[in-house]
């Protein structure tokens, strides 16, 4: 591939600082700046485009590195000094690799027979819509959805903290609430029996009585005001996580409260076969002696 060497803060290195600062120029350029193996890995393994990649040339790379710059199809790659390398970073020690991504236009998420959905009222905070990302992955759910004006889904830390996970779950974003009732009656005309479930942290139906073995739909409240009124009448149930009786916290982090509810619908889900071989012996459970 074509490599550019950049030895000074030139226009080319302008760029790359916008695509991790500034939200506005990222959607200009149509691009974001992507930083760590699983990212970097995690864009090339779901398909997504490559545009430049961006490596030191005062150090020898490591074979990963190496591997990536000579399988990889880029449009121009760009060979920095490693001062002009770790000012890009977000790492102490500055990765071998940044890579320049296109971004996607957010589709409906293409959905099983048996739909697993979160939807996200505008995440303010990166860490945990990033979170979000991975939870969605590690249950495997169907998609994300993400409303109102929330925190850029293309932010480098949203990306950084789903470790590789943003790549491999599908995201759509609705923007008012015309759009949001549009969809989730799109929902409910092609699954009539999809459950709309929010959580709350008052004292109401607690989520493993909730039958989650259909198709469910997560919402999850922003983090600061949680659930708002138009979100709630919308639920066919509230849930609520039980916390222990002497827990000096009165709720979960929004990101930790949907990776139990992901986790609950997944046990749920599980055949009948595989979760008897992984629950504990009856006996054990209720403490009797074996």
């Amino acid at each position: 591939m074509p490599t550019q060497r950049i030895f000074t803060r030139n226009a080319a290195y302008q760029k790359f600082e916008v695509l991790k600062t500034n939200r506005n120029k990222r959607y200009r350029y149509g691009q974001f700046l992507v930083e760590g193996v699983r990212c970097v890995n995690g864009a090339a393994s779901n398909g997504w485009e490559i545009v430049s990649l961006l490596y030191p040339g005062g150090r020898e790379l490591t074979q990963w590195a190496r591997n990536v710059l000579h399988s990889t199809r880029t449009e121009l790659n760009y060979e920095l000094t490693d001062e002009l390398m770790d000012e890009l970073s977000e790492k102490d020690e500055s990765s071998e690799l940044l890579a320049i991504v296109r971004m996607k236009d957010g589709a409906e998420p293409p959905l099983s027979d048996n739909p697993l959905l979160a939807l996200s009222d505008r995440p303010a905070n990166r860490g945990n819509l990033g979170t979000l990302f991975r939870s969605c992955d590690g249950f495997g759910a169907d998609g994300l959805l993400i409303t109102g004006h929330a925190a850029d889904v293309y932010d480098p830390e949203v990306v950084h903290s789903s470790m590789g996970s943003f790549f491999k779950v599908p995201f759509l974003r609705l923007s008012g609430n015309a759009e949001i009732d549009a969809y989730l009656s799109s929902l409910r005309s092609r699954f009539p029996r999809i459950k709309i479930v929010g959580t709350t942290s008052h004292d109401k139906t607690p989520l493993e009585r909730v039958d989650l073995t259909g198709p469910v739909l997560f919402l999850i409240g922003n983090e600061s005001d949680g659930l708002n009124q138009h979100f709630t009448e919308l639920c066919d149930v509230l849930a609520t996580i039980p916390m222990s009786a002497n827990s000096g916290a009165s709720s979960f982090n929004v990101s930790c409260a949907a990776s139990v509810m992901l986790y609950e619908a997944t046990r749920q889900r599980r055949p009948l076969s595989v979760a008897a071989a992984t629950s504990p012996p009856r006996g054990r459970e209720e403490g009797t002696a074996r």
